[in-house]
């Protein structure tokens, strides 16, 4: 099965250097480019795209906006946002994936590293450089204009104790595979955990369940998850 992909970036070499990239894999085929978010968004409604690579300073409408207008539409729901950046440290990430973004990755990612980004977001996994995330969202959680401006955090009542075990893992960053080695069950367990547990918080995919594992505390800036017992 071949992966649609949308490139949005407002600058047309960097959109000609992916194109010709993703182009060299069998898998891969790239059907449209935008140079702002409004032509992103109106590109995927039309490509029916898999995949959008979303630069996030973009004349007219930006890549954030975009992000939050492709996610927010119910029959673009297995649409993926992979959000490319200049810098890993940019705050703006983070907003991109409270809005709904899989994962980010580097303008300065290599070859195989974009097409293989390309391939997991698009299996509906999430790409996100663990270090970089708890670094957002400890800045953004210590904003003093967090409290007025951004949404309550989602209660963890409605997680079962394994629910919340394995969102507390989520937010370290651990994958399925980690997590069902944590826990002692299988990854296809761990992947229903997690799965039960993004439904029930209401979240759109594992991005989110990072962010909200630490705006709730279950995990704080400087945690490592503990060893299993022996």
């Amino acid at each position: 099965m071949t992966i649609r992909v949308v490139l949005a970036d407002d600058q047309a070499l960097i959109r000609a250097g992916f194109r010709a990239l993703i182009e060299t894999a069998d898998d891969l085929e790239v059907v449209g480019e935008a140079g702002n978010g409004r032509e992103a968004v109106d590109l995927v409604r039309a490509t029916r795209a898999d995949v959008v690579l979303m630069d996030i300073r973009m004349p007219e409408v930006d890549g954030l906006e975009a992000t939050r207008r492709i996610t927010a539409d119910d029959s673009l729901a297995g649409v993926r946002v992979l959000v490319l950046t200049t810098f890993e440290m940019d705050e703006n990430v983070l907003l991109a994936l409270r809005a709904g973004a899989s994962g980010f990755l580097t303008k300065g990612v290599d070859p195989a590293g974009l097409l293989d980004a390309i391939r997991t977001v698009a299996a509906g996994d999430v790409l996100l450089s663990p270090g970089a995330t708890r670094t957002l969202i400890t800045r953004y959680l210590n904003e003093p204009e967090r409290s007025t401006s951004a949404p309550a955090a989602p209660s963890l009542d409605v997680l079962t104790d394994r629910e919340r075990e394995t969102l507390t893992l989520v937010g370290a960053g651990l994958s399925n595979e980690q997590i069902a080695a944590r826990l002692f069950v299988s990854p296809l367990t761990a992947k229903t955990h997690v799965n039960r547990a993004m439904s029930k918080l209401g979240v759109r995919d594992r991005a989110q369940l990072v962010i909200v594992a630490y705006e709730t505390g279950l995990v704080r800036p400087g945690d490592t998850p503990a060893a299993p017992a022996s």
